[in-house]
C-alpha cells in the first residue's frame, strides 16, 4: 500500500469560496440546476449557500470548469471578474482600499491574501517595473483556467478602482493555454496576454506604484489591518490546532482500522474526555472531523490517484467496500466509481 499519501492532507488549501458562489449565482440566473455540478465537484449545496464555509481550492477550480461548460462560456472567469462588486472581497478589499499608495495597497494584499485564498499567494516586486505575480501553493496550476483568469482580471480592476485611473498593463502573462487573446480580454486590458507562459504575472510601469489611493485613510487602515491580522492568526491557528493534530494522527491510524477516539487521544497523550473538551472548544466533534477527513481524502484519492476503489476503502479504514460506497454516496451523491468517471470526463 502507498504509505506516503496521507501526509499531504494538512496542506490542502482552502478559499473563502467567493468565486464559486459568483458562478452559482450566474448559473441560477440562467436557470441551471447547480446541485449536480456541485456534486461532481465534490461540494454540497450547504457549502455553496453558506459564505462562512471555506471551500477546498481544488473543488472551486473543478466547479468553475463545470459551470463554464454548463453555461457554454469559455471566458467565465473573465466575465465574473469583470462584473462583480469588488467590495464583495470583504475585509481584504477595505484594507487595500484604505492604504496610502498603490505599493502599500499591494503589499497589504500580499500580507493578507491568504484570508481569501490559501492556494494562491501574491508576490509584488518593484524594480524597473511593478510586477504582481500569482504563485500556486499545493494546487496544480495547469488544471486551472477560470480561477486564474478571474484573479488576474480582478487584480487589474482593483488597481484601477483604488487609484481611479484607467491603468493598462505593459504585459500580462498566464500559464494556461489559449491560442490567442480573446477580443473581450484584449479590449478590457489594453494589451495582449502571453498565454502558455512560465509565470502568472501582471506588469505595470514602475511609476504607478507611487499613485495615491482615492480612499486612503491611515487611521481606518490601522484599525482594519489589526482586524486582518487577527483573522489571519485565527485562520492559521485553526489549521494548526487540535483539529489538525487529530488529522495527523488519523493519517497513521485509518489504514489499520484503529481510528477510534480513544486511540487518537492516546496517541496525543491525553484522555478521551480531554480530547473531547478541546475539540468542543473549537466547535468540533471527533465524529465530525473523522467524517470530513475521510470525505476529503476519498475525493483526493479518487481524483488524483489510479488506486482501485477497494484500496481507497482500505486506506480510509473501511473493512467492507459496501460501507465505503455508502459513506461516499452520502458525502457526494455519487458512488466512488461514478465520481471517478465524472472526474475523468
Amino acid at each position: 500500500m502507498d504509505s506516503e499519501q496521507p501526509q499531504r492532507l494538512r496542506s490542502i488549501p482552502s478559499a473563502a469560496g467567493g468565486i464559486a458562489r459568483l458562478a452559482c449565482a450566474r448559473l441560477r440566473e440562467h436557470g441551471k440546476d447547480i446541485v449536480p455540478l456541485l456534486t461532481k465537484a465534490g461540494l454540497t449545496l450547504e457549502e455553496a449557500n453558506d459564505p462562512a464555509i471555506r471551500l477546498e481550492v481544488r473543488a472551486q477550480i473543478r466547479f468553475l470548469d463545470l459551470a463554464a461548460e454548463a453555461l457554454e462560456d469559455d471566458l467565465l472567469g473573465f466575465h465574473l471578474a469583470r462584473s462583480f462588486d469588488l467590495r464583495e472581497i470583504g475585509l481584504l478589499y477595505y484594507v487595500i482600499a484604505s492604504s496610502e499608495q498603490l505599493e502599500e495597497a499591494l503589499q497589504n494584499a500580499v500580507r493578507f491574501g491568504r484570508i481569501t485564498n490559501e492556494g494562491v499567494h501574491l508576490q509584488v516586486e518593484i524594480d524597473r517595473t511593478l510586477m504582481i505575480a500569482l504563485e500556486y501553493m499545493n494546487v496544480d496550476r495547469l488544471s486551472d483556467k477560470h480561477q486564474a483568469e478571474f484573479l488576474l482580471i480582478a487584480l487589474v480592476r482593483l488597481c484601477r478602482q483604488v487609484t481611479d485611473t484607467r491603468l493598462a498593463p505593459v504585459v500580462l502573462k498566464a500559464r494556461h493555454f489559449r491560442d490567442r487573446t480573446p477580443a473581450e480580454i484584449r479590449k478590457f486590458l489594453g494589451c495582449d496576454v502571453e498565454f502558455s507562459s512560465d509565470v502568472d504575472e501582471i506588469v505595470f510601469p514602475k511609476q504607478i506604484a507611487a499613485l495615491p489611493l482615492t480612499g486612503r485613510d491611515p487611521y481606518l487602515n490601522t484599525i482594519l489591518r489589526r482586524y486582518a491580522e487577527e483573522a489571519l492568526e485565527n485562520q492559521t491557528f485553526s489549521r494548526e490546532s487540535i483539529r489538525a493534530e487529530v488529522e495527523k494522527v488519523l493519517t497513521e491510524l485509518l489504514p489499520h482500522g484503529r481510528a477510534a477516539a480513544t486511540e487518537v487521544a492516546r496517541k496525543l497523550g491525553m484522555s478521551p474526555r480531554t480530547l473531547s473538551r478541546k475539540l468542543r472548544d473549537q466547535d468540533a466533534t471527533y465524529a465530525e472531523i473523522l467524517d470530513r477527513f475521510r470525505a476529503a481524502l476519498a475525493r483526493r484519492y479518487l481524483t488524483e490517484r489510479e488506486l482501485p476503489v477497494s484500496e481507497v476503502a482500505w486506506l480510509l479504514g473501511y473493512n467492507e467496500l459496501s460501507s465505503f460506497t455508502h459513506a461516499f454516496k452520502r458525502w457526494t451523491g455519487l458512488t466512488p466509481r461514478q465520481f471517478r468517471l465524472s472526474q475523468a470526463a
